[in-house]
């Protein structure tokens, strides 16, 4: 039997609506937990340049924990595992502001936190060691020769691969359907289950994210034209 396709039947009734709600969940989950990776990432970036062996110890375990475990188990784990741990106060309180998209959203900022993290490494190894050496030698300390220094430099050198991660995050935040989460996947399975349209259902969806994942990447490719690295053309 022929299949007869039906894209029609996808955007009538309360459909649409679905479909902008869902978006939006994504767009909100997918912003928060950039801000917390990149927030994370950065802090983990600048305790590993210390020297200090513990420090790197530490955010090495902490990187290799996070990268190396699925997400997925991540999101069940902040989900299911974590409120079993706190008081019953602050579970309450999380049940009752919808902790599913809080904790998808600190399981997915903490995961992706250890990949920026490592970005920010590797772009701090190409600056020349010589642009440190003065900064602490005209007083600078620590902390402000990372601050006013290293890290400018580094957030321009890290700008494409902290791209590949801003589009691995968003598209990531179809995992979160796992507990609840009524983002843009999920709005398309509940779709496929109302309509039984399910090729038209997924090829929307689809698209959606392409839509989104290309006007990140040209958002990308303007901030590297303008923050591009000193002496790049």
């Amino acid at each position: 039997m022929q299949y007869v396709f039906n894209f029609g039947a996808i955007f009538q009734g309360e459909y649409t609506d679905w479909l902008i709600r869902g978006l939006g969940t994504t767009l909100a989950l997918a912003l928060c937990a950039w801000i917390l990776a990149f927030v994370v990432g950065s802090l983990l970036a600048v305790v590993r340049l210390t020297g200090s062996p513990i420090a790197h110890g530490v955010v090495s375990l902490y990187v290799a924990f996070h990268r190396n475990v699925p997400m997925l188990v991540h999101i069940m784990f902040w989900y299911f595992g974590v409120p079993a741990l706190l008081p019953q106060g602050i579970t309450d309180w999380l049940n009752s502001h919808g902790s599913e998209f809080i904790m998808s959203c600190i399981a997915i900022g903490m995961v992706m936190s250890a990949y920026i993290c490592e970005d920010l490494r590797s772009a701090v190894r190409g600056i020349p060691p010589g642009q440190v050496e003065a900064a602490r030698a005209l007083g600078l300390s620590f902390l402000q020769t990372m601050r006013k220094v290293v890290l400018p430099q580094a957030f321009r050198i890290a700008i494409p691969p902290l791209l590949n991660q801003t589009l691995l995050l968003v598209k990531n935040t179809s995992l979160a359907m796992a507990v609840g989460v009524i983002e843009l996947t999920a709005v398309g399975r509940e779709i496929d289950n109302t309509t039984f349209r399910t090729f038209e259902a997924y090829a929307v969806v689809t698209v959606i994210y392409l839509l989104l994942s290309g006007l990140i990447m040209a958002g990308g490719v303007l901030l590297q034209r303008r923050y591009r690295p000193l002496g790049v053309r």
